[in-house]
């Protein structure tokens, strides 16, 4: 079948050519594989090929974990004297919040700051309510697996266990129409992911890894496809995490699904428990470090590189407003040459070429996340930004934690849009529910 991923422009695909699925999938790697996996090519880059969430969020080295550490590092006393950490009274105050109540994680959020947690165990997972609702086609209803992290009304977020996004509301024809069945799961009116294609991803140039030379997604939604979901005149941010088949074909509660038919962030699924197991990402936002879930984006490059679902639906969203009264997106900065020297072992190591090369999470810089801001929205805007050569020459390159430290720079001609375009938006969205903020 022709996939939309190599239909039309993306990311990627101003600077590489389209690669075809049918040639990855029998070039690269035989279908069905079953995690995330690296090889070289031919002139020994590595190639991600396979399918699966990959590294972990709680990783090796500092360059690749954001775990804080013990609050009393330094000090001469027992962290058990320590009072509790002021966040769990006051969400907005110091230390870690669970964001998403819904959730279970491996990592107990709360507790962070006051434990030690080892470096790759626990992985650094979320465990999430799994509904099943139907999707209309024209063979008739079948089975829709989809989770739900954020909604655009407070009591019905409230009462889910996720965010609230005011900005949601303004997804426009963005968000697909459901209705709400008799058992409360959605019922879309259409909207199909094709779960099937091999994820597959190569570094660009030794010199220049982003863009990357081969990007394939793993999953691909078609024209009528989006996560986001008006129901009742709410907008639900409900991704599907599983193909459109019964049961008995996606039950792996313990594990090793089958990437045929699971979203690649899917760790576990248990249709007969209703829970999904999910792989969480490391980011950042306000200089606060946080897990986040990735489920889709508008472009497929982007979705090769975030292991999510391509979704060309998205691209229905306005980009490059951020937070005025019609916007329904927030902004992500992302480094496409930041730091990579040295690997997971660099504090310093931020952005798409460090992933690209290493295989880990580029520790993206979000905008306003909630309990820090109110202008929240699943939707980032991916803002793109490239350090200059003479910032690289003076040895300014460093990881960017926060916004407006990101803003200044670009102000002050140390950063730009790629290839020395003017910064901003760089047309993407991405789709990521964030998880908790982990101090």
């Amino acid at each position: 079948m022709n996939h939309p991923s190599c239909e039309g422009s993306s990311l990627g695909r101003r600077t590489m050519a389209c690669v075809s699925a049918m040639a990855l999938a029998t070039g690269i790697l035989l279908p069905g594989a079953a995690s995330a996996q690296g090889r070289q090519d031919g002139e020994g880059r590595v190639v991600l090929a396979g399918n699966g969430p990959g590294p972990a969020a709680n990783g090796p080295g500092p360059g690749c974990n954001i775990i804080p550490p013990l609050a009393s590092t330094g000090t001469k006393v027992d962290i058990s004297q320590f009072p509790p950490a002021d966040s769990l009274t006051d969400p907005e105050l110091a230390g870690p919040v669970q964001l998403l109540k819904s959730g279970k994680f491996d990592i107990p959020i709360e507790a962070l700051t006051g434990i030690n947690v080892p470096s790759g165990n626990p992985r650094g997972t979320i465990t999430l309510p799994l509904f099943k609702g139907a999707v209309k086609t024209p063979s008739g209803p079948k089975p829709a697996w989809y989770i739900i992290l954020d909604a655009g009304n407070q009591d019905e977020a409230t009462r889910l266990g996720v965010n609230f996004s005011k900005k949601l509301p303004n997804a426009g024809d963005a968000a697909r129409p459901a209705t709400r069945q008799a058992d409360g799961t959605f019922l879309f009116d259409s909207g199909i992911v094709d779960f099937s294609p091999n994820r597959a991803v190569a570094p660009g140039s030794e010199d220049r890894p982003f863009p990357p030379s081969v990007a394939q997604p793993g999953s691909i939604g078609d024209a009528d496809y989006s996560p986001l979901v008006n129901v009742d005149g709410i907008i639900y941010d409900a991704p599907v995490v599983a193909a459109a088949v019964e049961d008995g074909l996606i039950n792996f509660p313990n594990g090793s699904p089958n990437y045929a038919l699971v979203h690649d962030q899917v760790v576990a699924i248990d249709p007969v428990n209703r829970t999904v197991t999910l792989s969480l990402i490391n980011g950042f936002s306000f200089g606060k470090p946080v897990f986040y879930i990735s489920t889709e984006s508008s472009d497929p490059t982007v979705s090769a590189i975030e292991g999510n679902t391509f979704a060309p639906r998205l691209r229905r969203l306005e980009v490059g407003i951020d937070d005025i009264s019609r916007s329904a997106v927030e902004r992500i900065f992302i480094a496409t040459n930041g730091e990579s020297k040295g690997g997971c072992n660099n504090p310093q190591r931020q952005g798409l070429s460090a992933a690209l090369l290493d295989g880990h999470r580029p520790n993206n810089t979000f905008g306003g996340i909630p309990t820090t801001a109110r202008d929240y929205s699943p939707v980032w805007d991916a803002n793109l930004y490239e350090w200059t050569e003479d910032a690289i020459d003076k040895g300014y390159r460093g990881l960017l934690t926060e916004e407006f430290r990101i803003l200044k720079l670009a102000r002050d001609g140390y950063i730009t849009g790629p290839n020395g375009a003017p910064f901003g938006s760089a047309g993407p969205v991405i789709v990521c529910g964030v998880a908790a903020r982990l101090n």
